[in-house]
Order: structure tokens, then sequence, then C-alpha cells
């Protein structure tokens, strides 16, 4: 019997019509295009705060903005990409299941929360992660690279096939998570023993 395939991402959209490529927007201007947003790049805008809720937005690209604490509820996010972006507390978990689909870098997601979330294959580049939560969150394939994970919660979270092998500040319960062909270093040894009193030397 074969072994399943490992989930495959799609890739994060990089082409945008030449008048929907926006600079410094306000979350006014945004929601004045209405409730559905496809093959945006939002460049510079201060969302913080914004109700986004039931939006949907496809192929789009947040580039440097600001959308911290931002309201999510049943917003559709497929095929999103956030680069540079401040993202602290964002809901991700009160977003709409179909077709999510995110991708992060260099991003700020501090106390942001992914409880319950599907997102086989997400990629996490640089990202400051500390605090956030993944409870319960299907994390199949998913790739931490260079990240920042101080405080960050896996529980009951399915992270077959992940790969830790350049974050940082990792500390999880092997036992109360799907582990099978994750990847680590053995830097990453303490944070997986923690719970036994373990000292690795």
């Amino acid at each position: 019997m074969k072994p399943p395939r490992p989930p495959v991402a799609p890739r994060p959209p990089a082409r945008f019509p030449a008048d929907q490529i926006v600079e410094r927007w306000t979350a006014a201007q945004l929601l004045a295009q209405g409730p559905e947003l496809e093959q945006y790049h939002f460049v510079g805008g201060d969302f913080g705060g914004a109700n986004f809720s039931r939006l949907r937005f496809t192929d789009c690209r947040f580039e440097r903005c600001n959308l911290a604490s931002v309201q999510l509820t049943q917003t559709a996010l497929q095929n999103v990409a956030f680069d540079g972006c401040k993202l602290l507390g964002a809901p991700f978990g009160a977003c709409r299941d179909m077709l999510f689909a995110v991708h992060f870098d260099h991003c700020q997601l501090r106390y942001a929360t992914f409880g319950g979330r599907k997102m086989p294959a997400t990629r996490f580049a640089h990202c400051t992660l500390d605090e956030a939560d993944f409870t319960n969150a299907d994390l199949t394939g998913a790739q931490f690279a260079d990240c920042t994970l101080a405080g960050t919660v896996f529980h009951g979270t399915q992270l077959a096939g992940a790969d830790f092998r350049t974050a940082t500040g990792l500390a999880l319960d092997p036992e109360a998570n799907g582990l099978a062909g994750a990847r680590f270093t053995l830097a990453s040894l303490p944070g997986l023993l923690g719970k036994y009193g373990l000292v690795v030397e």
C-alpha cells in the first residue's frame, strides 16, 4: 500500500490587474468595493480593527498592511497571501472553511488564533507566532521556516509531516498532538520533552 501523498498548497497569488494594485487604503475604501474581492494587491493599507466579517477575498495579497485585531467572522480567505503584515490577535479560526488557504511571510502573528482550522501545507516563513493558538488545527505538512514559536499552543493539532527544523522556541506535548513524520532538529528536544522533566545536554 502506497503512503498518502503529502498535501500541496496552492501557489501564492502573484499577478494582479493594474487597477487593483492599491496603496495605503483604509478599511472604508476596501469595504466600498463590495463583499467579494478578487485579485487585489493591497500595499501599505491600515486595516487595524476593521470588520471584514462575511467578505470574500480570492487570490489577494496584503503587503506591509496593518491588520491587527481585524474581525474575520465567516470571512472567506481563498488563496490569500500576507507579506510583512501585522496580524496581532487575528482570529483566523472564525473564517469560513470553504477553500481556506493562506500564506504568511515576515508577518507578526502574536496571539493569532487558528483553532480548528484546516490548513494543510500552509507555509509560515520568517514569522513571529509567539502565543498563537493552533488548538485542534490541521497543519499536516505545514512549514515553519525561521519562525519564533515561544508560547505557541499546539493541542490536538495534526502536525504529521510538519517542518520545524528552523523554528525556535517550540514547546509541545508529543502525546497531545499528531506528529508522524514531523521534522525537528536535536535543538528542539527540550521543547518536546519538557513535560517529562528530563534534562537534555
